[in-house]
């Protein structure tokens, strides 16, 4: 069996930065211990497949190690694909995945997307979160994934989390934040238990830290940075029930899998 792959760089817009995500549209889903099988493989933060059913389009992600409810790098990276490779006459493509319908459409040169906003609630400070992140944050919150909120963009630069530890942690992710020097705010993403050690950029944190920055400045329109080693930026709006991200998006490798 061959399946076409294509493989994107999703929030950048220059190869080798971003967060890659490989894309593979499927006629019909494969098993899924053969899709997880292909994601561990891929060994990439992501692997998104796509399926066209009934005029739509539906998508499922998977880490190396689990399948995941949301996410946001390789939805993008997925719309990239529709609008490039497989529906060039579309302007918007609405996905529909285990956290509803997720839609990407052109910006200009950039793709705007939509996702469900998960504003997060104020949590009691953990021992065992600062000693896993070898620093203590000034708050901690919680949504899918625990947020620690730190006082300045230096301190998020300079963590060396102990990801054993962070194992051990009840949360499976960890989000850590702080103001930006030349942004509005910069956050790091951690989830080894789901075999991503650290993530590039990630969409899905944003569903949680976009509504939190937006009500702490107080207002709806944010740039934001991860500083990840392969960095990457984010232009964010606040909508209420959504979060609009608009980002970059480059393809790295198109090519096929043999099974």
């Amino acid at each position: 069996m061959r399946i076409p792959i294509h493989q994107v760089d999703a929030f950048t817009s220059h190869v080798f930065h971003g967060n890659p995500a490989a894309v593979c549209p499927l006629e019909r889903w494969l098993p899924d211990d053969v899709m997880q099988s292909i994601a561990a493989e891929n060994n990439l933060p992501e692997t998104a497949f796509v399926v066209r059913e009934n005029g739509g389009w539906k998508v499922r992600w998977f880490t190396p190690g689990v399948e995941m409810d949301l996410c946001g790098h390789a939805t993008l990276a997925s719309g990239w694909v529709v609008f490039h490779k497989l529906a060039p006459e579309l302007d918007r493509v609405t996905f529909e995945s285990r956290s509803g319908p997720l839609t990407v459409s052109r910006a200009g040169d950039r793709l705007a997307m939509d996702l469900p906003a998960r504003p997060p609630r104020r949590i009691d400070r953990q021992a065992a979160l600062a000693v896993a992140l070898g620093a203590e944050p000034r708050e901690v919150w919680l949504s899918r994934d625990v947020m620690a909120v730190f006082d300045r963009e230096e301190e998020i630069r300079a963590l060396a989390p102990d990801l054993t530890k962070m194992m051990a942690l009840e949360a499976q992710a960890v989000i850590v934040t702080a103001p930006g020097s030349d942004v509005d705010f910069v956050s790091r993403f951690f989830a080894p238990a789901l075999g991503v050690p650290e993530d590039p950029v990630t969409g899905s944190a944003h569903c949680t830290l976009v509504p939190w920055w937006s009500k702490r400045l107080g207002r709806p329109r944010l740039r934001a940075r991860q500083l990840s080693a392969r960095g990457g930026e984010i232009e964010c709006e606040d909508l209420g029930e959504s979060v609009r991200m608009i980002g970059d998006a480059v393809p790295y490798l198109e090519g096929f899998i043999e099974i």
